[in-house]
This record gives C-alpha cells, structure tokens and sequence, in this order.
C-alpha cells in the first residue's frame, strides 16, 4: 500500500464532500494523529479502517488504496 496515494486519497475525498479531515477523524473514531502517523511515520492503517473510511465515502476499498480510479468501482 503506498501510504501517500491513500492520505491524497482521502484529502481529496473531504474536500470533494466539502468536509474537514478533523471531521472524518471525528466521524470515523480515529485519533487526531492518524493521518500524520501513517504520512510521517509509515504507519499501516488496519483492514478495519480502511473500510470504514470507504464506506464513510461511500466508495471502494481499491479507490482509496489507489488500484483503481473509480471511485464507485464496488458498486454493481
């Protein structure tokens, strides 16, 4: 997983939904240092999260892990 594609991912995300990263954080349970921590840090966000924040977006997993550039790609 290339940590920077799935942080541009979701920083592209918030502001197509007009929506902070703070408020995702908040929405999503995530502490305040998450989107530093995987940028900074290397760290690998779980399986669990990662779906959570698709399904916040409402998008696929793949989008935000940038195999794909639809971002409706789970829908049939």
């Amino acid at each position: 997983m290339d940590n920077q594609q799935f942080i541009y991912k979701i920083k592209e995300l918030c502001k197509k939904n007009d929506i902070s990263i703070s408020t995702l954080l908040i929405s999503c349970n995530l502490r305040k240092s998450f989107v530093y921590d995987i940028e900074k840090r290397n760290a690998k966000p779980s399986v669990e999260i990662i779906e959570q924040i698709s399904n916040y977006f409402n998008c696929s997993v793949d989008y935000l892990l940038g195999r794909t550039d639809n971002p409706n790609s789970h829908k049939q």
